[in-house]
């Protein structure tokens, strides 16, 4: 007796321990209490003035549902839906309706979410917090219904849907019902996208099991706190499983991150400027409402005067040499000069995120556009790190991933193309390399938006053409754009890597040869030791045709578009 009382007692302590390591970190009770973190004293009223994060170490504790409204929301602003719900008991699970009457009382919630409509900085949004105290924010019924109510009524009233996710996963005391959750939940967002409206997922500490495996992971734009685990299988299990332990980091959001799951992720101080710029910026298509100075640019007539520049004699190798020139600017001081708001969205969904490739949304004055660039960096660690601009095929799969996005959202697409050419190693072959390029080409073909590509400086074969099949392709005075390097062609044709020089002048690979043949439509001038210091020479001029394209393409019908981008690369 004494035994079973004794291992009552330790399993009952247990028990205790591991419902405290799954509820994760919380704000302390009382004036003066101990980080459950990092163990240090703190001012519990500092931390929850201070976005719930311990003012010792930076851990983030859990924040309360309402409290969590209070700081996204304009105050005031939320309307809350469906406050209470009947209870649900679908397996007559005993003990289970006192437990829910226990959290009621404990937390002052109905259910482990909130739902609703408010405000950020001016702009209306349905929003749902998942809230951990309540049994986890495990997801039963109640939790399933109330989460798709709400986007359905997000999709009658045409409004964006943000939803802070956190959970344990399913609720074991619902069963199969809790399961089925998964498939409703998903269900209504699939005809919230179909209805062309914007959803922001914003991942939390903990967000694990069915929700990750359902609405947590199926936003427009996943966004992620620092430092919250976010996986299927939470660490317990997984290591128990396979009997071996994880590493350090395994399957927190920087984790993730790196794997291609996130767009980015935000410190609670920014999130709500992030979810404002990101709400503002899905509005109402900027590029539909036309300026009087873009509409005096639509002619083809002007255009064909605009596009006119006379280009300095070069030699081919000349051109090729300043092509790589290593102060010359790359794809990123392009997006810092020409837009404004950018805010970078990494990952491809399915394996990693490739540094070589950068895109994400930002304003070109009044207009909200999708920006890809080809990036090499500023240094050689830069280089190093950015694979020297070589795309892999998770580079390709998030250029495409955010180009489908904006084609959703009515986004023009410009795409900045510098790269000697995808990167050739076993990873990539691994990967699909070719289908990853092949695919771009397939879905930029047909894709229902403008697309615009600047070629400003390697050009390189097949990794620079899945991103240049657009609209039109300009290119730099001294960019170069060609089936494969000089000395590539060299070796292959003539057996020797040496006779690029002569090679670069066969192959026409030069602006001013590119624009006769009709291959670029736009050559535009650089000045002479051209740098990032004088990038604006540049930059001034391409603003003012990028104002032009986006008017005249932007006028086009769907069918009018595409059919034209067809025709331009049918006749070459």
């Amino acid at each position: 007796m004494k035994l079973d009382n004794m291992f009552k007692k330790n399993r009952g302590t247990s028990m205790k321990r591991i419902a405290h390591r799954q509820a994760g970190p919380e704000v302390p009770e009382g004036l003066m209490r101990k980080c459950n973190q990092c163990g240090k004293a703190i001012i519990a009223e500092d931390a929850e003035q201070g976005y719930y994060i311990c003012p010792k170490c930076g851990g983030y504790f859990h924040v309360p549902a309402y409290r969590r409204l209070d700081m996204i929301l304009d105050e005031g602003s939320f309307q809350e839906w469906n406050e209470t719900m009947p209870e649900q008991n679908p397996m007559e699970y005993r003990g289970y309706p006192e437990k829910l009457a226990a959290m009621k009382a404990r937390t002052g919630l109905d259910e482990a979410v909130v739902t609703g409509k408010g405000s950020i900085h001016g702009t209306e949004t349905v929003i749902g917090v998942c809230d951990g105290r309540f049994l986890m924010a495990s997801m039963g019924e109640n939790v399933g219904e109330k989460i798709a109510c709400a986007v359905e009524r997000a999709t009658e009233e045409q409004l964006p849907v943000i939803l802070f996710c956190c959970s344990g996963g399913a609720r074991m005391q619902e069963g199969i019902t809790s399961l089925m959750q998964m498939a409703k939940t998903s269900a209504a967002l699939k005809r919230h996208s179909d209805a062309g409206l914007l959803y922001i997922s914003v991942l939390t500490d903990p967000t694990t099991g069915g929700v990750t495996a359902s609405f947590a992971m199926l936003g427009d734009i996943i966004l992620a706190e620092p430092g919250a685990l976010i996986g299927f299988a939470g660490p317990r299990v997984i290591e128990q499983t396979i009997r071996q332990k994880l590493p350090k980091g395994f399957q927190r959001a920087e984790f993730l991150l790196e794997h291609g799951f996130l767009d980015a992720i935000v410190e609670r101080s920014r999130m709500q400027k992030v979810l404002g710029n990101l709400l503002q910026m899905h509005g109402k298509a900027a590029w539909e409402e036309q300026s009087q100075e873009a509409a005096e640019l639509k002619s083809s007539e002007d255009r064909t005067e605009r596009s006119h520049v006379s280009v300095q004699k070069k030699e081919a190798w000349d051109r090729v040499l300043l092509s790589r020139k290593k102060d010359r600017p790359v794809g990123s001081d392009y997006i810092q000069a020409l837009f404004t708001n950018f805010q970078e969205f990494h990952g491809d969904r399915l394996y990693g995120d490739d540094s070589a490739i950068i895109g994400g949304i930002a304003s070109f004055g009044d207009r909200a556009v999708t920006v890809i660039a080809q990036e090499k960096g500023r240094s050689t660690r830069e280089n190093i790190q950015r694979n020297f601009a070589m795309p892999k095929p998770d580079g390709y799969r998030k250029a495409l991933r955010l180009m489908k996005q904006a084609e959703k959202f009515h986004r023009p697409v410009i795409c900045f193309v510098d790269t000697p050419g995808a990167f050739c190693g076993i990873e990539a072959e691994e990967r699909g390399q070719g289908e990853a390029i092949a695919r771009n080409i397939y879905e930029m073909s047909a894709l229902k938006v403008p697309i615009l590509t600047v070629i400003i400086g390697e050009g390189g074969s097949g990794g620079a053409l899945a991103l240049a099949t657009s609209d039109e392709v300009w290119m730099l005075e001294n960019a170069i754009y060609s089936i494969l390097s000089p000395e590539g062609f060299a070796s292959i044709l003539w057996k020797d890597s040496t006779k690029a020089k002569e090679a670069a002048k066969v192959m026409k690979l030069t602006s001013d040869c590119l624009k006769e043949q009709g291959i670029v439509d736009n050559v535009i001038s650089e000045p002479e030791g051209f740098s990032r210091e004088n990038l604006y020479l540049v930059t001034g001029p391409m603003e003012e045709e990028i104002k032009r394209f986006l008017n005249q393409y932007g006028n086009m019908l769907e069918e009018e578009l595409t059919e034209h981008r067809y025709q331009r690369f049918r006749k070459m």
